[in-house]
C-alpha cells in the first residue's frame, strides 16, 4: 500500500468525536467518496436513531401505540444485536431500561464537556457491589423479526439501544469498507478496523482521566469498545452521583469498583457489550469477560490488561507491557507502541474519540 493516500474525517457524532480513515493503492477516487459516504452514513444515523430527537425512528418505536411495530432493517438488526447482548450478558446488558435511564437524570444530550474526576464521579457513591440481572426481566417481551423488519412488544415499554447501536453502526461501515485496502471507523468509542492489506493499526486505550493512554493493542483486524462512567456523569437533584451504566437489577446507576473496561472482539458490538459486561461485574468477574483482550480501570486507578490467554497483569503506563494473542486475529508489536512519543514510526493519521487514538504503522 505504499503511497496509498488516507481519506481522513473526524467529526462531532454520537455526543464525541466520530473518525473514518479509507486508503487504497489502486483506488484512490473510490476510497475518496466511500470515507464521503461513510462521514455521511453516521451523521444521518445519528439524527434517525437519537432517542433525544422526537422525530427519530427510535422515538418512534418508543411511542407506537400498537404490539407490533414495523420498522428499518437497520432498525432491526439493532434492536437484534441488543437482545443477542442481552443473552450473552445474562441481561446485564438492557435494552429495555430507557425509562430508568431517564429517571436517573440522563433525558438529554449530555455535552463531551462533561466528563468529571474520578473523586467528583464517585463522591458520595453507594456501597460497591456488582451488577446484576432484572429480578422480572422484560426483555422476553421484546422479539425481533430481522427479515420482515418488525418489532414487538408491550406499547409502552421504551427501548434504549444506546452504546449497543454506535457498535452496529461501525460493523455495517466495516462491511462497506472492507474491500479497500485499509480502513478504521471510531464511532466515539466504538472502534472496527481493517481492510485487504490487513495493515497492523495502532490502538492506543485512553486513561479516564484522560492522561497518558494506558496501553496500545496493535490490530490487523477486528474491533475494541471501552465503557466507562466518568464521560456522561452527573449530580442529580439530592447531591448523589450518577452516570448513564444502570445496574438492572436495581435501575440505579452502577458503582461496581470499576470506572472504565476496554473489550477486544471480532465485531464492534460484541465488543461494545462484552466491555459494559465486563464493568458492571466488577473488579472480581470482569476479567471473565475479555476472552479476546482489554484493560481494566479500577477505583483507585490502578489498571490491569487482560490477555487473550485469560492471564492478568498491571498495565505500566509507559507502554512497555503487550498484548499477546493467539488466534492471528490480533497482532501485538513493539514498534507502535511508543507511537505517540514516536511519531516517525507511525503516520499522522489518528483519532481520539475520547476512548482510543488510532494510527497505522507508514509501510516500507
Amino acid at each position: 500500500m505504499t503511497g496509498a493516500r488516507e481519506h481522513i474525517h473526524s467529526f462531532p457524532c454520537f455526543g464525541g468525536e466520530c473518525t473514518v480513515i479509507v486508503a487504497d493503492a489502486e483506488h484512490d477516487a473510490q476510497a475518496a467518496t466511500a470515507a464521503l459516504e461513510a462521514r455521511a452514513a453516521l451523521l444521518t444515523w445519528h439524527r434517525r436513531f437519537s432517542r433525544f430527537r422526537a422525530d427519530s425512528e427510535i422515538s418512534f418505536l418508543n411511542r407506537a401505540p400498537y404490539r407490533v411495530v414495523r420498522v428499518s432493517p437497520l432498525m432491526a438488526r439493532i434492536v437484534r444485536a441488543g437482545l443477542d447482548a442481552a443473552r450473552e450478558t445474562g441481561g446485564l446488558v438492557d435494552v429495555t431500561l430507557a425509562a430508568e435511564v431517564v429517571r436517573a437524570g440522563y433525558s438529554d444530550h449530555l455535552e463531551p464537556g462533561c466528563r468529571q474526576t474520578t473523586g467528583e464521579a464517585l463522591d458520595g457513591a453507594p456501597a460497591r457491589r456488582p451488577a446484576a440481572p432484572r429480578s422480572r426481566s422484560c426483555l422476553d417481551q421484546v422479539t425481533v423479526d430481522v427479515d420482515a423488519a418488525t418489532i414487538t412488544r408491550p406499547p409502552g415499554l421504551a427501548i434504549d439501544v444506546g452504546g449497543i447501536a454506535k457498535g452496529v453502526f461501525a460493523d455495517e461501515l466495516a462491511r462497506m469498507l472492507d474491500g479497500f485496502d485499509a480502513y478504521a471507523v471510531d464511532c466515539a468509542g466504538d472502534l472496527r478496523v481493517g481492510g485487504r492489506a490487513r495493515l497492523p493499526r495502532v490502538v492506543q486505550v485512553a486513561a479516564p482521566d484522560g492522561g497518558v493512554p494506558l496501553h496500545a493493542f496493535t490490530l490487523r483486524a477486528g474491533a475494541a469498545a471501552t465503557s466507562g462512567i466518568l464521560r456522561r456523569a452527573w449530580r442529580l437533584p439530592d447531591g448523589r452521583p450518577a452516570h448513564h451504566l444502570l445496574d438492572p437489577g436495581s435501575g440505579l446507576p452502577a458503582f461496581t469498583g470499576l470506572i472504565q473496561a476496554t473489550a477486544l472482539a471480532p465485531t464492534a458490538a460484541r465488543a461494545e457489550a462484552i466491555a459494559k459486561a465486563a464493568l458492571l461485574s466488577g473488579p472480581k468477574r470482569a476479567a471473565s469477560w475479555l476472552a479476546h483482550g482489554g484493560v481494566l480501570v479500577r477505583e483507585d486507578g490502578r489498571s490491569v490488561l487482560v490477555r487473550e490467554d485469560g492471564r492478568s497483569e498491571p498495565v505500566c503506563r509507559d507502554g512497555r507491557s503487550e498484548p499477546v494473542c493467539q488466534d492471528g486475529l490480533y497482532a501485538s508489536a513493539r514498534a507502535g507502541i511508543r507511537a505517540e512519543i514516536q511519531p516517525s514510526r507511525s503516520s499522522s493519521t489518528s483519532s481520539r474519540s475520547g476512548s482510543f487514538r488510532i494510527s497505522w504503522n507508514s509501510p516500507s
